[in-house]
């Protein structure tokens, strides 16, 4: 068996100069991914309350 070895998520133990392009990929996806959970949750709201 392998020795242990802690398990921190990938970011974590990213260079300090990488956690800004982390960051920034996560609102490129995090971003538009809310927004059409908005809309989503705006239209199934009308089509059930008329």
């Amino acid at each position: 068996m392998s020795p242990d070895r802690s398990q921190s998520p990938p970011d974590a133990a990213a260079p300090p100069g990488r956690r800004p392009l982390i960051a920034l990929t996560w609102l490129w996806v995090g971003a538009p991914l809310a927004y059409g959970l908005y809309e989503l949750v705006r239209k199934a709201t009308q089509l059930f309350t008329g």
